[in-house]
C-alpha cells in the first residue's frame, strides 16, 4: 500500500523533479529557489518546493493560496510584503497534502482567516503522525460546495465538485483577473498522485475536470499544482481535458485488466499508457505503477 507519506518520501528522492520534504514537517529544508511571476491583474504564482503557491496583490486585497513548507512560505510572504503595505486578508488551502499545507503557520501569523473545504482539517490530521498533528496549522473557515467573497475589487470563488485528487479539493477562481488555481487537480503532463487513502476518486476527478472546463473560458489562466518542466505550471482550460484524457485512458487500462482477471502486479509492469508516452519521464519521481495500483484499489473496492 502506498500512503500519502510514501508519496512525499518518494518525491523527495528526485533532485531533478519538483522537490518535496520526506514527511510533512521533518528534516532540514533543502535549498529554495525563489521565483515570483505575475500573471494578470495582480494575480501570480510563487514556485520553490512542492505545490505551486498562488497569490493576489491589489490595492484593496491580499490573498494567498497554499503554503508549501515553512521556509519557502516565509520567503513567499517576505516577497509579497515587498509588493504591498497591506496585510494578508485571506489564506486558502486547495487540499490537505503537506507540500501545500506545511507552511500554513507562516500565513496564520498574518491573518486569522484560513479557508478550505470542510474535509481538509480531518484529512490533514489523518495524514499526519500523532506527533505532527499537534504542530500543524489547520483551516479555521470551511465550506461544502461553493464559497465566494469580494475583497477590494476582486471576487474570489471557491468550488468543490466532490471527490477527485482527494476528498477535499478546492478550485480557487479570482474572477475579475480570470485566473484559477486548480491545486493538484492538474499534474501537467506528469503522472499524478492519486490519494485513495485521502478519498480520491478518478471517476470524480474526470467529472470535476469537465465541470471546470465548462465553467472557465479560453481567456482563463490556470495555475496547476505540479507540471513537467517543459509543460509548465500555468496554462489554459485545454490542460483540463488533457488531464481528463490521461485519467480516462488510465482507468480504461486498469478496468479492462480487472475485468480480465489480470493481477495488479502484472498490470503495473506496463511502461506507459498508449497515447501518453510523454508522461513516462526520467525527471519525475512518481511512476505509472503507482497510478495503476491506485486505480486498481479504487475499482476492486467498488466491486469491479
Amino acid at each position: 500500500m502506498h500512503t500519502r507519506r510514501s508519496f512525499l518520501r518518494i518525491a523527495g528522492t528526485s533532485a531533478a523533479a519538483l522537490p518535496f520534504l520526506p514527511t510533512l514537517l521533518r528534516g532540514r529544508p533543502a535549498p529554495v529557489a525563489v521565483d515570483f511571476e505575475t500573471l494578470r491583474r495582480g494575480a501570480g504564482i510563487f514556485t520553490a518546493r512542492g505545490g505551486t503557491i498562488g497569490w493576489l496583490v491589489r490595492d484593496g486585497a491580499v490573498v494567498v493560496v497554499d503554503s508549501q513548507f515553512p521556509d519557502s512560505a516565509e520567503r513567499c510572504w517576505n516577497g509579497i510584503a515587498e509588493r504591498t503595505d497591506r496585510g494578508l486578508d485571506l489564506f486558502i488551502n486547495t487540499h490537505h497534502h503537506g507540500d501545500h499545507t506545511a507552511g500554513n503557520g507562516v500565513f496564520a501569523a498574518q491573518t486569522d482567516r484560513l479557508v478550505a473545504h470542510a474535509n481538509v482539517p480531518d484529512l490533514q490530521r489523518a495524514a499526519a503522525d500523532a506527533e505532527e498533528a499537534d504542530s500543524l496549522t489547520y483551516p479555521n473557515e470551511t465550506y461544502n460546495e461553493a464559497w465566494s467573497e469580494t475583497i477590494g475589487d476582486e471576487t474570489i470563488r471557491l468550488y468543490h465538485n466532490g471527490a477527485a485528487h482527494t476528498g477535499g479539493d478546492t478550485v480557487v477562481h479570482f474572477e475579475e483577473a480570470n485566473v484559477a488555481h486548480m491545486g493538484d487537480l492538474v499534474f501537467n503532463r506528469v503522472y499524478p498522485f492519486i490519494d485513495i487513502d485521502g478519498g480520491a476518486s478518478t471517476e470524480g476527478w474526470i467529472d470535476t475536470l469537465e465541470t471546470m472546463h465548462a465553467l472557465f473560458d479560453d481567456e482563463t489562466i490556470l495555475i496547476h499544482g505540479h507540471g513537467a518542466p517543459d509543460a509548465g505550471i500555468t496554462g489554459g482550460r485545454g490542460d483540463l481535458l488533457q488531464m481528463r484524457d490521461f485519467l480516462a485512458a488510465l482507468r480504461g487500462f486498469v478496468v479492462e485488466g480487472v475485468q480480465a482477471g489480470t493481477a495488479v502486479d502484472e498490470l503495473a509492469e506496463v511502461s506507459h499508457i498508449p497515447d501518453f508516452e510523454e508522461y513516462a519521464r526520467d525527471d519525475w519521481p512518481l511512476p505509472l505503477s503507482r497510478c495503476i495500483r491506485a486505480v486498481y484499489r479504487e475499482e476492486t473496492a467498488n466491486g469491479g
